[in-house]
């Protein structure tokens, strides 16, 4: 995982030539929905002996502020974890733009709540707080961006806190297929939480649709997640 994290600093460093006209990439890992507009992420996955499907929206207000939630169902074929997940409500804002060549920088924060006990993570958080801040830069073939997000669960009993650090590489091979790799580093107030997964993903573009097929390893759990999700920009 550090070499890892020490490869991504270093392409960051020394990509080229910022991209244009990336409007439509629903998958670039900085992608923000525009003014006026609506975007739907259907996703399906499959893991050990389940299944999960859930829903993403978000809408563009103005320019640079994008509100959304999300939601998901899970069936458990071999045991007990079957249900909704808590709701998640949130909001990104654009602090900066990719003018001149500088990083994009971006806030974003929101709350879950509500749910089956037996999918949260803990199974105590009945609601979770969390503020953040995603930065990057978009090139002609090549996103690079990476996120910082701490999160608050307030529990009179078994209050905890944890910060995620998740960057991502995101190419684009052609102009319809991109494929992209990502991490998230967890560090949490118990040590029982802390967590590292990695992921992949490829993308097939069809105008303002795309269909993501993507895989996640988590090391804490040994268990892989793999599964379709279906991006569509109205």
């Amino acid at each position: 995982m550090r070499k890892f994290l020490i490869g991504f600093l270093g392409i960051m460093a020394c990509a080229g030539v910022r991209a244009e006209g990336l409007v439509d990439d629903t998958s670039d890992p900085l992608f923000l929905t525009a003014r006026g507009r609506l975007l739907s992420r259907t996703i399906f996955d499959y893991f050990e002996n389940g299944l999960r499907v859930g829903q993403y929206l978000n809408y563009g207000v103005v320019d640079g502020l994008v509100v959304g939630g999300n939601f998901y169902y899970q069936r458990d074929f071999d045991g007990d974890e079957s249900g909704f997940s808590s709701a998640d409500l949130n909001a990104l804002y654009r602090i900066a733009n990719s003018a001149d060549n500088h990083l994009i920088y971006d806030m974003l924060g929101g709350v879950k709540f509500g749910g089956s006990h037996r999918l949260r993570s803990p199974d105590f958080a009945d609601s979770v707080y969390y503020l953040g801040f995603r930065f990057g830069q978009q090139y002609e073939h090549v996103t690079l961006a990476a996120t910082v997000k701490s999160s608050w669960i307030f529990n009179n009993e078994h209050g905890i806190a944890f910060i995620d650090f998740s960057p991502d590489l995101y190419l684009r091979v052609t102009a319809d297929w991109r494929v992209g790799v990502g991490a998230t580093l967890r560090k949490a107030t118990d040590k029982c939480y802390d967590e590292e997964t990695v992921g992949g993903r490829i993308v097939r573009q069809y105008g303002r649709t795309q269909y993501v097929g993507h895989f996640d390893y988590s090391f804490e759990s040994e268990k892989f997640t793999t599964g379709l999700k279906i991006n569509i920009l109205f």
